[in-house]
């Protein structure tokens, strides 16, 4: 039995690791899934085989009432929240890991008093690192979901008052690894690592959550691979690193593409981020050009190559079939469309192709930002939805910019630019993109949903 349960994990790690990797392109996503999801029913129909269960009753329970809230979730979660369930998911993860950990902790002094330290060591660290995703999954869940505040929050004392905090746990760790009868340590452990997943993720702007959800995703897979040492488990061990290695690389591309260091996006990014207040400062000044729908509409008649940027107010407005509509308009009257993707636009990672899949835009028409970016000097018209910081030309040269360094999608390059938001107002970083005052663009006012069906409407009378 034991050589099967070896080979069905060994079968399933395999299954793991071809899903991954199919889930790095949008044509084999679902494979991916698919393929990922065979690996871990077949993990843990051999765990229940293979282990010594006392009971199936709770187990069948627990199966029947997941499966009944994870089937619900799966039906009635609008796209537009996904990056949200993507963070309630990962702290469930880690929470889980925790509580499996602190119950074999329990399990193991009542049984054998005298732990070996590798095995008090994997413990306290699965339960610091799943009670601080827990509760530091859920701090990101509110701000994307709008109960806690997008903007960085930040006190007095703040990175100290963190320190502090982590030394007490890892001080209390040392304790229970040197006294695991001494149980009381464990229970503050508890504690203060949930308060750390509170105080971690509150600094971090709403904007630079596609950083912490994938970082609190590696959290979620590093607990579960303690878990799986702690239980002597392979299959968890190999699931947790996979998940893990993946979280972390996934948060460095995304901290590449802000050209920021993981500890600036930690400790709160921008002083002045998210501050949303309107065009002032010291930002370029000029008079925007504006344009309404049927100008537009007359613009794009004439184009032949169109580009659209999507960002985080085409989320917000649900805007995804409005632009899908234009699309479908554009490409009737022989305009060649293409999308062009930033890798931090939205709230999550691939957040925006995530957003225009469910609009059933064709995955060939997007392109990610070093597949693009060179070919903007040959757009006619280059239309951007809802972003801001990551088409504003200052990231290239202004070294007094907070933004100064980071790749942008090269719209400005484009012979007419169309910038549809509501306002002039600054984006996340907080300062004026100077894109808005260029020659060759244009400022489409309005909420991207009602602008996108204006024009659509238009082009349609033409």
């Amino acid at each position: 039995m034991q050589i099967v349960s070896y080979l069905i994990y060994l079968i399933a790690s395999v299954l793991f690791i071809f899903g991954i990797k199919k889930l790095g392109s949008p044509k084999t996503a679902r494979q991916g899934n698919t393929l990922s999801s065979l690996g871990m029913f077949l993990a843990v129909v051999i765990t229940l085989f293979d282990q010594r269960v006392l009971t199936f009753e709770y187990i069948i329970i627990g199966i029947i009432v997941g499966a009944a809230i994870g089937s619900v979730m799966a039906l009635k979660v609008q796209m537009t929240g996904m990056p949200q369930m993507v963070g309630i998911l990962n702290g469930f993860g880690g929470g889980a890991s925790a509580l499996v950990a602190f119950a074999e902790y329990f399990y193991l002094i009542d049984h054998a008093p005298n732990l070996e330290v590798s095995t008090s060591i994997t413990i306290v660290l699965s339960v610091i690192i799943g009670a601080v995703t827990f509760t530091g999954s859920f701090i990101a869940f509110g701000k994307l979901q709008g109960f806690v505040t997008g903007k960085v929050v930040k006190y007095p004392l703040q990175n100290l008052i963190n320190v502090i905090l982590l030394l007490a746990v890892l001080g209390a760790g040392v304790i229970v690894v040197l006294e695991p009868l001494n149980t009381i340590n464990l229970y503050g452990i508890v504690a203060v690592s949930l308060i750390l997943g509170v105080l971690l993720v509150l600094p971090i702007g709403g904007a630079d959550m596609p950083v912490a959800v994938s970082l609190l995703n590696s959290y979620s897979g590093i607990a579960a691979s303690m878990t799986g040492f702690v239980l002597q488990n392979n299959m968890l061990i190999i699931a947790g690193a996979l998940v893990g290695a993946s979280g972390i690389i996934l948060t460095i591309i995304m901290c590449k593409g802000m050209n920021r260091s993981l500890m600036n996006v930690v400790l709160g990014g921008w002083e002045d981020a998210g501050s949303g207040e309107g065009a002032g400062g010291d930002g370029p000044k000029g008079d925007a050009k504006s344009v309404d729908a049927e100008e537009l509409a007359m613009i794009l008649d004439s184009a032949q190559s169109v580009v659209i940027v999507p960002g985080y107010g085409m989320a917000v407005a649900q805007a995804q079939h409005a632009v899908r509509d234009l699309t479908n308009i554009l490409e009737k009257k022989k305009i060649d469309v293409r999308f062009a993707i930033h890798p931090v636009a939205g709230r999550m990672p691939g957040h925006m192709n995530v957003l225009l899949a469910e609009a059933q835009v064709s995955y060939d028409k997007l392109f990610a930002l070093e597949d693009i970016n060179d070919d903007f000097n040959n757009v006619d018209v280059a239309i951007i939805v809802g972003a801001n910081d990551v088409v504003n030309p200052a990231a290239r040269h202004d070294q007094s910019s907070p933004i100064y360094g980071m790749p942008i999608l090269n719209v400005d390059y484009a012979k007419t630019v169309v910038v549809n938001k509501r306002s002039l107002n600054v984006g996340y970083a907080g300062i004026q993109n100077e894109l808005f005052f260029y020659p060759n663009t244009l400022m489409y006012f309005g909420s991207a949903k009602e602008a996108m069906n204006k024009l659509v409407n238009e082009l349609k009378e033409l």
